[in-house]
């Protein structure tokens, strides 16, 4: 019966034994990602002066993310040609020993802001090159028919952890700390670990998780496509703007509601949900506009956040964060088809390459404005702000979509007359 629910693309998958082995800590470490999703936000609220609690806010979140880049970047030559096995298991190790120095120096009253910050930005020196190790050592497990289901049970799980981990940690930073709910993240990557080094892999084949030259190659060949070139510029402004978003709620909840880290998480929460929902609703449908549907979310996510600028009632904001969920949740899959759909079927290794290693950036950076920005203007603000900067986007990106089709129709005309 049960095998019978589970849609036939999935089912040689979910029978790979070493697959089944590894989607187990990829769960694990995603749920301790959820968690500390709240969490680091939460701990550095706690450690940070009053005064300047948007900057260590922002700095936290920050750390916990942007140092993946330099790794990605500064790393290259030396952990390029490291087999992804062995890249998963060292991004887990770093990222538990240090997440794991995070709840011993609260105990031992030694954690300090800065200490934080410190902490967080060496624990994710590797997080880059874990990802894309992650990946590599699927398609070295699967046949090629068999990684999109795969890339997608994995992907899914993010999704999920947005429901659980931000729930679980809610109530963990209100009757507990946000130290010990890093220490549990950190505990899930050891795990991670410990399975990964248990599992008798297949001889890594000669697949660069990280290739520079094909990044390198995808840019030239992204600026000779303008369309694609657009579509990266309107993702990369998305998701920079998407950044002040993480650093001011969880300051809004604190500072302008004076409510509990409960709270904080139910916003989580609920986003996942909304996001897993519309995800599937969209994924359902068929000859999807793509274009107009990929601005079209750009221009009603950023229309979420206004209410929180304009003050409105708390369970409005929770409504409308749930229905942002909903709006945000299908972006990456539409981006992803979009890009596929109209890139030159020879160059689409390199050109994804490229987009990669450019949207590596973009929320990390807003996650780093977003500190300066809500000391400056308060997390209200921050929240408006950051929503009417994406709509002024998402306006931008119709005008300009409007007029390419108006253009391309008046060429076509044109044509018409002149064989008529």
């Amino acid at each position: 019966m049960i095998r019978r629910l589970v849609p036939s693309t999935y089912r040689p998958v979910l029978t790979h034994r070493l697959f089944r082995r590894l989607i187990l800590g990829f769960a694990v470490s995603c749920l301790g990602d959820g968690m500390s999703f709240v969490a680091v936000a939460w701990l550095a609220i706690e450690l940070a002066p009053q005064s300047g609690a948007g900057l260590w806010v922002g700095g936290a979140v920050a750390a916990y993310t942007l140092p993946g880049v330099l790794g990605a970047l500064l790393l290259g030559s030396r952990l390029r040609r490291v087999p992804a096995g062995r890249l998963l298991i060292a991004d887990s190790v770093v990222r538990g020993v240090f997440l794991g120095a995070v709840p011993l120096a609260w105990f031992a009253g030694l954690l300090s802001p800065s200490l934080y910050v410190v902490l967080l930005t060496v624990s994710s020196l590797l997080h880059a090159w874990g990802s894309a190790g992650k990946y590599t050592l699927l398609a070295e497990l699967l046949p090629e028919e068999r990684r999109l289901a795969a890339n997608t049970l994995v992907g899914a799980l993010d999704f999920a952890a947005t429901i659980a981990g931000p729930a679980l940690a809610g109530v963990l930073v209100t009757y507990g700390s946000p130290a010990l709910v890093l220490g549990l993240d950190a505990l899930t990557y050891v795990f991670l670990a410990v399975l990964v080094v248990r599992t008798r892999l297949p001889e890594s084949g000669q697949v660069s998780p990280v290739d520079g030259a094909a990044a390198r190659g995808g840019l030239a060949l992204l600026r000779s496509h303008p369309e694609l070139l657009g579509l990266l510029a309107l993702t990369w402004f998305f998701n920079f703007l998407y950044g002040p978003v993480e650093v001011a709620l969880p300051l809004h909840v604190t500072e302008d509601l004076h409510a509990p880290g409960t709270l904080l998480g139910l916003y989580w929460m609920l986003f996942g949900f909304g996001a897993v929902l519309g995800s599937l609703t969209v994924g359902a449908l068929r000859r999807l506009p793509l274009w107009p549907v990929t601005v079209g979310i750009v221009t009603a996510w950023g229309l979420v956040p206004v209410p929180f600028g304009a003050g409105a009632p708390t369970a409005v904001t929770v409504a409308c964060f749930t229905l942002g969920g909903a709006i945000y949740g299908p972006f990456v899959a539409l981006s992803e088809t979009l890009m596929q759909a109209k890139s030159p079927p020879r160059h689409l290794t390199a050109m994804l390459a490229a987009r990669s290693a450019v949207l590596l950036t973009a929320s990390p950076l807003g996650t780093a404005l977003g500190g300066p920005l809500t000391t400056a203007l308060g997390p209200r603000a921050t929240l408006g702000g950051s929503g009417l900067a994406t709509v002024t986007v998402g306006a931008l990106a119709c005008v300009l979509l409007l007029a390419r089709r108006g253009n391309r129709s008046g060429i076509e005309k044109r044509a018409l007359v002149s064989h008529g």
